[in-house]
């Protein structure tokens, strides 16, 4: 049966005024004028037989409804796009779409990718990222890297790392207030993050002061922005390495405990099993083995010397 779709080009612009919030924003896009942009989505409206945008001040912006239906059909624009880069003749070029965590993604893969860029010089790898708090996986990806071992027959899970968790700070807010013992934590302000809850928790466990109240905490929603808190000297949080390896080689946060970890989570290469598994796929995922590899052998040798 044929599929009964709304007009293609009224759907298009729609998507582009949904996501860039106004009528004059999805104009500047798409080089059209504010009223060629009106009568698209008029003619979608006729179509749906409902009202997508309402008059706020001098803006016509989308409603709540329309908000929701744009993200399905920037979705299916994604999938649309990622099909015909696929399976078109015109593709000259191999590319790996990658899912991975906001903070592996930016303190971790990318800062490494010029390595396999090296030995893949045809191959591209496009990073999408996703946060620790949402359902699901959205978007369209070759690979995701998660956290936690997706359960069930969906995906093929080779595992990557496995992480440890210890105390980090910057330097200045260690030389201001040296923190020489675990006891000292107390009087400093320690960071949670929504995301990682009971990091804090499982460390002082490990460090023998399962009972150590601070005076003062701060709490943020992801973790990369409680790692921009750390790097601004607002307090001391709990990191995750080899993650934030670099970051600690570079001056850029200390571990004022470091030969104290607990134990943390296993980041996992998911490639859905009913996928495509061409070679340069299969070479990123043993690329990230290789990685992964490295980065945990370098974590222990440090370890080994700080005892």
């Amino acid at each position: 049966m044929p599929h009964k779709l709304p007009p293609l080009n009224a759907l298009r612009i729609f998507e582009v005024a949904a996501r860039a919030g106004s009528f004059s924003a999805a104009a500047r896009e798409l080089h059209l004028t504010h009223g060629a942009v009106s009568r698209q989505i008029e003619i979608l409206e006729q179509w749906l037989g409902q009202p997508l945008f309402i008059r706020q001040g001098q803006r016509m912006v989308p409603t709540v409804h329309a908000q929701a239906f744009g993200r399905e059909v920037s979705t299916a624009f994604d999938h649309l796009s990622a099909a015909s880069e696929r399976y078109g003749r015109i593709a000259t070029r191999k590319v790996v779409r990658v899912n991975a965590p906001a903070t592996f993604a930016m303190r971790w893969l990318i800062p490494r990718l010029d390595d396999f860029r090296k030995q893949q010089p045809e191959v591209d790898v496009r990073v999408s990222t996703a946060f620790s708090n949402e359902a699901g996986f959205n978007g369209t990806f070759d690979l995701a890297i998660r956290r936690t071992l997706e359960r069930g027959e969906q995906f093929e899970s080779v595992p990557i790392f496995a992480e440890y968790q210890t105390v980090i700070a910057s330097p200045a807010l260690l030389a201001q207030a040296p923190v020489r013992d675990v006891e000292d934590l107390a009087d400093g302000v320690l960071l949670y993050t929504e995301t990682r809850p009971g990091s804090w928790e499982s460390w002082l466990q490990q460090a023998g002061h399962a009972s150590l109240r601070p005076v003062r905490t701060l709490r943020f929603d992801h973790f990369f922005v409680t790692l921009q808190a750390v790097v601004d000297s607002l307090g001391l949080a709990i990191g995750t390495f080899p993650t934030l390896a670099a970051d600690l080689d570079g001056g850029r946060i200390a571990a004022p405990f470091a030969e104290v970890r607990a134990p943390g989570n296993t980041y996992h290469a998911l490639v859905p099993r009913d996928a495509d598994k061409p070679l340069h796929l299969r070479a990123f995922v043993e690329w990230l083995v290789q990685q992964g590899e490295a980065a945990a052998a370098a974590g222990g040798r440090k370890g080994r010397r700080q005892r």
